[in-house]
């Protein structure tokens, strides 16, 4: 994989604070991508206890949830997009996340996905991540994306595919090797 890009040659937002007031929900025809709150933390123990999250970086407490969702936050703050809470448009039940992040040390922002158990196989992942890897090239940049997947990931690899992803190698993220699928450009093109 290629070396680390400074967060500033990848988007306009460097070294700038974003007013999260002036964030506008994302609709699709079943689902409400908006802001993270405080709210979510349940889901997210929840979630974070469950074997789903085995794929995702595996289980986390209370206060591994409670930073994540502090660090989402400030991610939005300093770089004006992050994880979006997903909701279901007809029950505003919270059924996952999904969003870009670019973390230190990561090769290229990350279209990353979850959803929680009872939402998988609806094809909820892929609409979801179409709103937000169509907000973030509108808003923010057209560099391609990246989503960093477990190789046993299966289910993951596969909404990779129905986005028009293909595998691109590998990175090594602590303890946790993951493949890297690109992205298509913005426009279409990969």
């Amino acid at each position: 994989m290629q070396a680390r890009t400074a967060p500033g040659a990848l988007d306009r937002c460097a070294d700038r604070m974003f007013d999260l007031r002036q964030i506008t929900p994302l609709r699709t025809a079943r689902l409400t991508l908006r802001l993270p709150r405080e709210s979510d933390l349940e889901a997210m123990l929840a979630f974070g206890a469950s074997p789903r999250s085995a794929l995702v970086g595996g289980t986390s407490d209370r206060f591994a949830n409670w930073r994540g969702l502090l660090a989402n936050l400030g991610h939005w703050v300093l770089r004006g997009y992050g994880y979006w809470s997903v909701d279901l448009r007809d029950s505003d039940a919270f059924v996952g996340r999904v969003g870009v992040i670019f973390h230190d040390g990561w090769p290229a922002p990350e279209l990353a996905w979850h959803l929680f158990d009872g939402a998988e196989g609806q094809g909820l992942a892929t609409e979801a991540a179409l709103a937000a890897r169509a907000d973030y090239h509108t808003r923010i940049s057209p560099v391609p994306l990246i989503s960093l997947i477990d190789p046993a990931n299966t289910r993951s690899q596969a909404v990779a595919r129905r986005l028009g992803a293909a595998p691109d190698g590998s990175f090594d993220q602590s303890a946790d090797p993951a493949e890297v699928w690109r992205h298509p450009v913005a426009g279409g093109a990969t």
